[in-house]
């Protein structure tokens, strides 16, 4: 079957991956399948004082012992690496200083912290203090404006943000000159054409603010958005930080099959009951049946079917 969507794989090359990457490699792979798209790998390596090259190789190398082969591949420069696309966050920066407020801000986030009260989950909205300053230096921000996003999350239901409430004036450059994740992934997507984005659902508060910035970047129509499970432990809990961050390399050099590690993955974000090697073929099939059965819209729906007038009674996301 040609694809007729293109999602994404998109790790940071900031250390290893660990068992929750091989997770949302089954539901990334897994919802592909479902909804007929193909996988690009992208390097997101915009934060420059933490990615390693040899992270990425490691990254490459263990994807494709798990057997995750996406459609594209990875040059030693490419369009699919944040770190090699300088020009066209630069090009994209000046077209939104065409369509919105963009100003630089000299506030760290101590500062702001100090004079902003957190949400219950801890984000900080920026209050706009250096909104009509004329500073030359500091990182770079944009005025979103007010307003809800609606959308339909392909597992979480109707959802209903207003980016100016969550974060505030969203920063696209930060103070050390390095593109912001936000902002670097909302230019890519639309560059590249992901009409599919499949991810962890700690990432789903991100998702109005990157919708409302891909309307000033001039998309015309949304992504498609699923966000899907963590993993968890035997009973159900979030997984200890140092079981979840255990290398996958480590359990290739103890001999431990690719099987073995598919099979945990699965039992811990939710797929299987048990955590019995299982063949990726088989997890995938599982993954898409799962996907078809759980998702809130059909393999043919189109993010401009949505609009508020379904959502009456919209689910209000809090941010992270």
């Amino acid at each position: 079957m040609t694809p007729t969507r293109r999602t994404r794989y998109a790790p940071s090359p900031t250390g290893y991956l660990h068992l929750g990457h091989v997770a949302h490699m089954l539901y990334v792979w897994g919802a592909a399948r479902a909804f007929g798209a193909e996988v690009i790998v992208r390097m997101e390596d915009h934060d420059r004082g933490r990615c390693r090259p040899e992270f990425e190789a490691a990254i490459l190398e263990d994807m494709d012992w798990l057997g995750f082969v996406p459609a594209n591949v990875l040059e030693r420069r490419s369009p699919y690496r944040q770190s090699d696309c300088e020009d066209r966050y630069e090009a994209a920066l000046e077209r939104l200083k065409r369509q919105a407020h963009v100003y630089r801000c000299s506030c760290s986030r101590k500062q702001i912290a100090a004079r902003v009260l957190p949400s219950a989950d801890g984000e900080l909205p920026y209050d706009g203090l250096c909104r009509n300053l004329e500073s030359t230096k500091g990182g770079i921000r944009i005025e979103l404006g007010g307003g809800a996003e609606f959308f339909l999350d392909g597992l979480l239901g109707e959802q209903s943000q207003d980016p100016s409430v969550q974060c505030g004036d969203l920063l696209l450059r930060d103070r050390s000159s390095q593109w912001t994740y936000q902002f670097a992934v909302t230019v890519d997507d639309l560059i590249q054409d992901v009409d599919l984005v499949v991810r962890g659902e700690d990432l789903l508060p991100s998702t109005g603010r990157q919708i409302r910035l891909g309307k000033l970047l001039g998309r015309e129509q949304a992504a498609l958005f699923v966000h899907h499970p963590l993993i968890r432990d035997d009973d159900g809990g979030k997984l200890s930080k140092k079981e979840a961050s255990a290398p996958i390399r480590e359990t290739r050099r103890k001999g431990v099959p690719p099987q073995q590690v598919l099979g945990s993955a699965a039992q811990r974000v939710g797929l299987t009951l048990g955590g019995a090697p299982q063949e990726r073929e088989a997890l995938l099939e599982l993954t898409a049946k799962r996907l078809l059965e759980t998702c809130t819209w059909s393999p043919d729906y189109s993010a401009s079917n949505l609009t508020p007038s379904i959502n009456k009674t919209p689910r209000t996301t809090k941010a992270t």
